[in-house]
């Protein structure tokens, strides 16, 4: 604006005048290295926050997958052999899965050792798949999908697998089918004078 009967004057404030103006020097300067050093604390312990928890959420995954107490318990089984009659086959369970006892006969064992010289698809004497010729121990599980086969049945008279037609023999091993291995033979031990059979490891 123009004053009346004199000379125009100049209202312009000098350059940077506004910002030194309005700047208030309480205020932390940027890039200040204090402020750094902050951020860099909150950060760093959030991720150790965070890393500690999850080391928390495995630990816990990992302690819940562990066999607890009463499962290891069950790792091994004892047996009165007395209680299988000659010629029979007692089925009990053990860690999950069916164990097949066979108290073989005299023919039963003679059978198993004359068919040493057969073809066998997976080759493996009865003197190497039993401690005592009168027992067999075996886990009831088929090797080919993992059904249980019935005992005392197939062409062999040992075991067979409805499924999918294996035939294992009186040792156990395959013999005709799809099953690729024979019956596993799990850890077992007697005990007692041999009047107890102990499966698993003690």
């Amino acid at each position: 604006m123009r004053p009346v009967g004199g000379e125009a004057q100049s209202t312009a404030l000098p350059v940077g005048y506004a910002d030194e103006y309005f700047r208030e020097p309480h205020l932390t300067p940027r890039g200040d290295p204090t402020r750094r050093a902050f951020t860099y604390l909150v950060l760093g312990t959030a991720k150790f926050v965070a890393l500690s928890a999850a080391r928390v959420l495995i630990l816990k995954l990992i302690y819940t997958m562990s066999a607890s107490a009463d499962v290891l318990a069950l790792g091994t089984v004892e047996v009165e052999l007395a209680a299988i009659p000659l010629g029979q086959t007692a089925t009990i369970k053990w860690r999950g899965k069916p164990v097949m006892i066979r108290h073989r006969t005299r023919e039963e064992i003679a059978l198993a050792q004359k068919d040493d010289e057969a073809s066998l698809r997976d080759p493996q004497p009865d003197s190497e798949r039993v401690l005592d010729p009168e027992w067999l121990v075996v886990i009831g599980v088929c090797t080919h999908l993992g059904c249980v086969p019935i005992a005392n049945a197939g062409e062999w008279n040992g075991f067979f697998c409805p499924c999918h037609g294996s035939h294992y023999d009186m040792s156990g091993r395959v013999r005709k089918g799809p099953a690729p291995l024979n019956l596993e033979v799990p850890t077992y031990a007697f005990i007692e004078d041999g009047q107890k059979l102990l499966i698993g490891e003690a």
